[in-house]
């Protein structure tokens, strides 16, 4: 399921990349969603992106953590929790794309001239459902210092809150947070008897 959301998001990509029109079809427009009524793109903007570098970063990200959560979730299925790991892999992807935009939506719905694209928000997803099962494993900040995930995590959280209340800047911050904290809640919905695994994880 990650090597397929990945091709089809660089395909994507690509072509909004050279085609104006395919891109401004498929960006998040607060404004079109509130007054034309085109919900799709609370899906599609995650397929575009601004850049290369925006593309490369996200799906880099996204192949790392995505490939870990997917075998975590196919341990889930081999032990009955849930009936499809790939089922719930896809949901918790296009479900922190979606869920992740609603602030962005409500903020700009009457500013025609807002737009964002990009992953990001499913990405943190599922990075966020990997702190969950992992908390413990380390994660290098910069690519050099390793840290404990969940110290990672909670510190992801405050500087993605601190700079959604800072004007400015074209990083939708509100939709890492969002999409942050739906990947973290997204296994107790799953079975909210998996917070044990969680704790067992710490060592509590």
């Amino acid at each position: 399921m990650t090597l397929i959301i990945i091709s089809i998001t660089a395909i994507v990509s690509f072509l909004a990349f050279s085609n104006a029109v395919i891109m401004e079809k498929l960006l998040l427009s607060p404004y079109k969603i509130s007054r034309n009524k085109q919900w799709y793109r609370i899906i599609t903007h995650a397929l575009v992106h601004a850049d290369f570098m925006h593309l490369l970063i996200n799906m880099i990200v996204f192949f790392s953590f995505g490939m870990a959560v997917e075998s975590l979730f196919k341990q889930l299925q081999f032990q009955g929790i849930i009936s499809s790991a790939s089922f719930h892999f896809g949901v918790l992807y296009f479900g922190g794309a979606i869920v992740s935009c609603l602030t962005t939506l409500r903020k700009h719905r009457n500013n025609y001239y807002y737009s964002a694209v990009g992953a990001s928000g499913a990405v943190s997803a599922v990075v966020f459902a990997s702190i969950f099962f992992r908390p413990l494993s380390k994660l290098y900040l910069m690519g050099i210092l390793p840290i404990p995930a969940i110290i990672f995590g909670v510190a992801y959280l405050i500087y993605s809150h601190f700079m959604s209340k800072k004007p400015g800047g074209n990083i939708n911050h509100d939709a890492h947070f969002i999409g942050a904290v739906f990947g973290f809640i997204y296994p107790l919905l799953i079975n909210p008897g998996l917070i044990k695994v969680f704790f067992n994880q710490l060592g509590l």
